[in-house]
């Protein structure tokens, strides 16, 4: 039996990730947070001392990493480098300074590209990144384009990043956004940008109940 796939797109902080696993649930789908993948490789670059931004450094160093994803019994998606758990630590503000740029690179995008595909094919998913509708599932069943104003984005990734533990001022949390937009949109590969035929969802006035709900909504009336 074929498998379905949700494809969920957007920009930092968005908030893709919550209610996308938080949809996964509902539809008792398998939820697949592509970021994480990548910020796993910017954890193994970081590790070895390799320059983020420096492709062809990350390019080399590709083959030593060994990225992988379990799902524990609470459901939960881990992420295992090299044989160790690096779920927490790749969630460090550290980690994910570097993930932008990582991600940015056409060879890393390509080594990854054919694991989340995989996923697809084994399992009902709804996965979330910034590319997953335009080239990792150009033929996902639902796309969905999910976005905030800047201002909301950053104010939830403000709170988000306080319950973490790892408090930033408001403002170089929404420079920090900021600029992540614009390097996600302007990068050469895979940038971000919404499916022609992709549904746009903007929950800058919505709560994250009346976020899920309609998310809910666009998922069952396309499938």
């Amino acid at each position: 039996m074929r498998q379905i796939s949700v494809a969920i797109d957007g920009p930092s902080g968005a908030g893709k990730s919550t209610l996308a696993r938080a949809a996964a649930g509902e539809l008792h789908y398998l939820y697949v947070d592509t970021g994480a993948i990548y910020r796993t490789i910017a954890c193994g670059l970081r590790r070895l001392g390799v320059d983020p931004k420096d492709a062809a450094a990350a390019a080399a160093a590709l083959g030593g990493l060994r990225v992988e994803i379990r799902y524990g019994e609470d459901g939960l998606q881990h992420m295992e480098l090299n044989g160790e758990d690096v779920t927490g630590e790749i969630r460090l503000p550290e980690v994910s300074a570097c993930a932008s740029a990582v991600s940015a690179h056409p060879a890393v995008r390509a080594h990854l590209l054919e694991m989340q595909r995989e996923l697809a094919r084994k399992e009902n998913v709804v996965m979330d990144g910034r590319d997953i509708g335009t080239v990792v599932l150009p033929d996902a069943d639902v796309k969905i384009f999910l976005t905030a104003s800047p201002e909301v984005r950053a104010r939830r990734r403000f709170l988000e990043l306080e319950q973490r533990g790892t408090p930033e001022c408001y403002e170089k949390v929404l420079a920090e956004l900021l600029r992540r937009d614009y390097d996600d949109t302007h990068r050469a590969a895979a940038p971000l940008r919404q499916a022609e035929d992709a549904v746009l969802l903007d929950t800058t006035k919505l709560s994250f109940e009346e976020s899920l709900g309609e998310l809910l909504r666009l998922i069952r009336e396309k499938i």
